[in-house]
């Protein structure tokens, strides 16, 4: 898995249409909290526009490949805001609307400056503990671009309303937040929200999608 990632890290900068890209490590299951899952990969992807993206997914021999994994599950997402940019690429920018009101996918990621990395994974740790028990919440797992410092997570859920409500009034994530910000723990950081559109395959078994979409 990780010599395949190396070789198609140098072959995606060859991708027509691709504008941005970021092939990421994964937690464990569901954990945030720093660790990785040595079995399971992610890509992160700005296209230029949909007629990129379909004539990559049917005829790139790294997409074919990809497709031969054991378990893979595809989403497009319309833009729906946020602040901040990834690596100085503003991913929001210039991206299709998306339609509030049904499920949201959220994307976060910062780089953890070094002196905050031990207050980041205290942090981290014990907000892991409580997500996955939140109202709302249809899938989550942790990302990273590097074991330290680059890392971040990817939750759907079945509102925007659910996400604010965890947000607000899980004990953990308001103060890690509170934390980050009067601490400056991050270099840069991006967090965003997506219209989830165009799922297929499955994560750990199921479409997290597919219940929202049967409405």
């Amino acid at each position: 898995m990780l010599a395949r990632l190396a070789t198609d890290r140098h072959r995606l900068n060859d991708v027509d249409g691709l504008l941005f890209w970021r092939l990421l490590g994964t937690g464990r299951g569901e954990r945030t909290s720093p660790g990785a899952d040595l079995r399971r990969s992610a890509l992160f992807a700005v296209w230029r526009d949909e007629a990129s993206l379909d004539r990559f997914m049917n005829s790139d021999p790294i997409a074919a490949r990809w497709n031969r994994a054991s378990e893979v599950w595809h989403v497009r997402l319309r833009g729906l805001g946020g602040h901040g940019s990834w690596s100085g690429f503003e991913v929001l920018d210039g991206l299709v609307a998306g339609a509030a009101g049904g499920a949201v996918v959220i994307l976060t990621r910062a780089k953890v400056r070094r002196r905050s990395w031990r207050s980041f994974v205290k942090a981290a740790r014990t907000v892991d503990q409580t997500p996955s028990r939140s109202a709302g919440l249809l899938g989550v797992v942790g990302i990273g671009e590097s074991p330290i410092g680059r890392l971040g997570t990817l939750s759907v859920w079945a509102s925007l309303e659910s996400a604010r409500e965890f947000a607000r009034s899980d004990a953990a994530h308001v103060h890690a937040v509170a934390s980050a910000r009067a601490d400056d723990w991050f270099g840069d950081e991006l967090f965003a929200r997506f219209e989830p559109y165009g799922a297929s395959g499955s994560w750990g078994g199921t479409d997290p999608l597919a219940a929202t979409q049967a409405r």
